[in-house]
């Protein structure tokens, strides 16, 4: 059912993408800009100035969940800080500590109570929200409301909610990222991804020419890159209709008889295969990689080792800047993937591949 001739067709592109998601997509770079000179009026910078005792990522419903990861296994196992993800306020949060939350469901009246209380116990709380709900008022006069000044549909919020909590992970003084080089990255990322540019040369959807078929494995490398994949493996769902198993790369070995399949998929005996000849369908392999230095690179060879012909996934070799900007661009990266693949199978927006009987 996968069109891949309309990847290479501008045109039928954009008739097909009736509800403007590629565009959204693309304002990733805008959104965290905004976001950053928000924070800045709002005087994030001020208000988050001292190390807290705790943080606490709030995840819900939606990308919240995929920025909470992300910031965890960045800050890593080195913060200064505890840093605790939950679905709800803990109990025990206080006036020493901080709390993140992000959320595009301006009804969320789960988030609505964990921010009032919040706020109620002295604790200093960064909320990327609608201006208008529950959520909203609940944040009056007990958190520093970030609202949307880029708009996109509902989904598109990952850049928003990850520029707004670096800032504040910034004054902290637990992350130290060029929220701007961010920004600036992803709009160059969006630039090489737009649908004018060919498949050979645009990196999205290469990506989704090598999942279409196929199953994903989407294996971490290192932290941050396991929290991208899961975040990916979402937006594949979520736009392409497509299940991936995500993992990190030693979890992954744990996994005997898929780990199997995968180097059976990996191995030159395999490049010429029948996908009909697997009834389960065959496997695609794609090794994520956002960290430097020698234990990243011990990583990737062992892996490679293992499976010589998986895609390896590494923005590092195409951006400097450090791991936010790589996993902010390889986020971005999938985003637009899942939603050319979407595009081209027909699932997302336009009138499909099929027309109705007259």
């Amino acid at each position: 059912m996968f069109d891949d001739s309309l990847l290479d067709d501008s045109r039928r592109l954009g008739d097909n993408d009736t509800g403007g998601w590629l565009r959204a997509a693309a304002h990733a770079g805008a959104q965290v800009r905004a976001t950053a000179e928000v924070a800045g009026e709002l005087g994030v910078a001020r208000t988050f100035g001292e190390r807290p005792r705790a943080l606490v990522l709030l995840t819900r419903p939606g990308v919240g969940t995929s920025v909470a990861k992300l910031a965890s296994a960045l800050l890593g196992p080195a913060c200064p800080v505890p840093v605790v993800v939950a679905d709800e306020l803990p109990p025990w949060v206080g006036a020493l500590d901080v709390v993140l939350a992000h959320t595009e469901d301006p009804g969320d009246a789960v988030l609505a109570e964990s921010i009032y209380r919040a706020g109620r116990r002295g604790a200093r709380v960064l909320l990327t929200a609608e201006p208008d709900g529950p959520v909203a008022a609940s944040a009056a006069g007990h958190a520093l409301l970030i609202p949307p000044r880029v708009p996109v549909p509902q989904g598109f919020g990952f850049a928003r909610a990850f520029g707004g909590w670096l800032v504040a992970l910034n004054a902290m003084g637990l992350l130290k990222t060029d929220v701007g080089l961010i920004a600036d990255e992803l709009d160059r990322e969006a630039e090489r991804d737009h649908p004018m540019h060919e498949s050979f040369v645009n990196p999205a959807k290469s990506l989704a020419l090598r999942i279409a078929d196929r199953t994903p494995l989407l294996w971490g490398l290192d932290h941050p890159a396991t929290a991208v994949a899961a975040h990916g493996a979402a937006m594949l769902a979520c736009y392409a209709g497509v299940v991936s198993d995500v993992a990190g790369y030693p979890q992954a070995l744990t996994r005997s008889v898929l780990h199997r399949r995968a180097v059976q998929s990996t191995s030159a005996e395999d490049l010429f295969a029948d996908p009909d000849d697997e009834p389960t369908g065959q496997v695609r392999v794609l090794l994520l990689a956002v960290r430097q230095g020698q234990l990243a690179e011990m990583a990737r060879r062992a892996a490679h080792e293992t499976l010589p012909g998986a895609d390896v996934l590494e923005p590092a070799e195409e951006v400097t800047g450090g791991d936010a900007v790589c996993a902010a661009l390889l986020a971005l990266r999938f985003e637009l993937a899942a939603l050319y693949l979407g595009l081209a199978a027909g699932k997302l927006g336009g009138p499909g591949l099929y027309a109705p009987a007259v």
